[in-house]
């Protein structure tokens, strides 16, 4: 398997995660203010890791259309 297609998957699997928390946070899942402040941090977490994958498979893209 090629890191992209690694990376590829990986950034398919943060975003279901995302997009479940997502969910239960409007749903009402979160029992006290900390369950609900623990959702919204990993949904941040979560965020980054996307974006910083993102900006890798960019860059990688870009290389290879420069050679």
């Amino acid at each position: 398997m090629y890191i992209t297609d690694f990376l590829n998957k990986y950034k398919k699997d943060l975003t279901t995660r995302i997009d479940d928390i997502s969910i239960s946070l409007t749903s009402g899942s979160a029992s006290d203010i900390g369950h609900y402040k623990a959702m919204v941090g990993e949904i941040q977490g979560l965020t980054y890791a996307l974006e910083h994958i993102q900006t890798l498979l960019k860059k990688v893209d870009d290389e290879s259309d420069s050679t």
